[in-house]
Formats: structure tokens, sequence, C-alpha cells
């Protein structure tokens, strides 16, 4: 016997709406709950579903045998497995990370390795955060080797100085030398500014972050990456050694 779970609303935002007959107990609920429908769904157990997207996550309504209520939650079947998840990560998270990993490559990244390194990070990075320095030290051997091709997008937030590291890197003759000088000194070895920042600059580190804070991440480093599904993954701080085998490839 499959078996619902009742959850708080989950998250999500707009997706186009299912042409599908939406009954009108369902339609009144996601309307006050701000939840978008996207389609109406073949669950397991015969109830009636629907899946909507509410604050950028995923939600599973299903109408009950007298249709006048709804439930909202997670489906589970009889071994605990949440089936509802499927949904999300078909319907809404994949494409949502589609979308993203499009923005993050018409980005401006200091880009290192080959581009057709077999795969490719992307690396929020602030010029005073060690972890950044860190993890761009272990990815070294995998862009030397042309496994990985690691693409910095530089942000200024952590330091009052941050902003002028940052254009003066971006500002260089060879901007992706100056961030390996800089990284390689622990942050000593810096360009010299030529004047200020030039609008371009600055315009590059606004939409950087802009960016950054469009994929929900809120501290350096944030890296980005595409699992072997090509689905979007994200990890927010250093890395252990399993996630950067994930993301690596086993060690050359």
């Amino acid at each position: 016997m499959k078996k619902l779970a009742l959850l708080s609303l989950l998250a999500a935002s707009g997706l186009v709406q299912a042409a599908d007959a939406i009954p009108e107990v369902v339609k009144n609920f996601s309307e006050q709950q701000d939840i978008k429908i996207i389609k109406k769904i073949d669950a397991p157990g015969g109830a009636p579903a629907w899946l909507g997207q509410y604050q950028d996550m995923g939600v599973t309504l299903f109408l009950t045998p007298d249709g006048k209520h709804v439930v909202s939650g997670y489906l589970y079947d009889e071994k605990g497995k949440n089936l509802s998840e499927a949904y999300f990560q078909k319907e809404i998270y994949a494409p949502m990370g589609r979308e993203m990993w499009k923005k993050l490559n018409a980005a401006h990244p200091l880009k290192e390795g080959a581009d057709n390194a077999p795969r490719k990070i992307f690396v929020f990075a602030d010029p005073f955060c060690p972890y950044c320095k860190a993890f761009w030290a272990e990815a070294q051997p995998w862009v030397n080797a042309g496994k990985v091709q690691l693409n910095t997008l530089l942000v200024a937030f952590l330091n009052p100085n941050s902003g002028r590291n940052a254009s003066a890197i971006l500002n260089a003759k060879n901007p992706v030398e100056a961030w390996k000088a800089y990284e390689l000194s622990g942050g000593k070895k810096l360009p010299k500014p030529e004047g200020t920042a030039s609008r371009e600059t600055v315009e590059i580190l606004q939409k950087h972050q802009t960016l950054m804070d469009s994929l929900g991440a809120n501290a350096t480093p944030a890296i980005y990456y595409l699992n072997d599904h090509n689905e979007l993954q994200q990890v927010v701080g250093m890395p252990n050694e399993q996630q950067l085998e994930a993301m690596f490839g086993p060690k050359p």
C-alpha cells in the first residue's frame, strides 16, 4: 500500500500551467499558497495528483477520494522511498539547473585549462578567501593534466579591498596569469592598479555577484559543475576529498 506523508509545503516559482482541468479545490489551494501548478502527474496509488512549484522547490498535491480535500507534501512508498523527488528532479530542478548552467557559461570567468577538457567547473571566488586559494591549489593537478577546465568568477565582498584586488586582476594584461600569480603568492603578488576600475570591470563584478546570489550561494568558494547525469551540482565552502573526486574525477 502506498502512503502519503504530510509535510509543510515545499518551495518554487513560475512555470507554465498545465492544460489539464484542475479541480476547484486544488486550484483554490494552490492560489492561496502561491503554488504554481506545472502538470498533472500519474502518481502511484490511484490518487489524482499534481506537481507544483513554490519558491523554487517542488510540491506534490493530492486530491482525496471525496474530491473536496487536498493533501500537500511528499509521496512515499512502503519502503520509505521518496517518490516525489523524481518528479521534482525531472520537471523542476533539472530544467532550472540547465538554465543556470547556460548563465554560468555566458559569464566572464578566468579560464584555466582546455576547452575540450572532459569536465568543466565554475567557482565564485573572493581575492581574500583562503578556502578559494585552497580549492584553486587542489584543482591544479586536474587542470594541468587536461582533465578539468577551471572557470573562476571573481566577486568582491569579504574585505574592503576585495574590489580593488579583483579589479586589478581583471584589468591586468593577462588576467588569468595575474590570478595564478596572486594565488601562488598567497595574495601578495598583485598587478599594479592602473587608475580607477573601469566601468566594464565594475559591471563584471556586479554581474558575478548577482549570478552568485541567484544561485543561492552566500559564501565562497561557491562551486558548480554537472554530474554524470548532466544535473547541476553545488558545493559551497571547501570540498572534502570525496566531493573533489566527484567533481574532478579520479586524481591524475
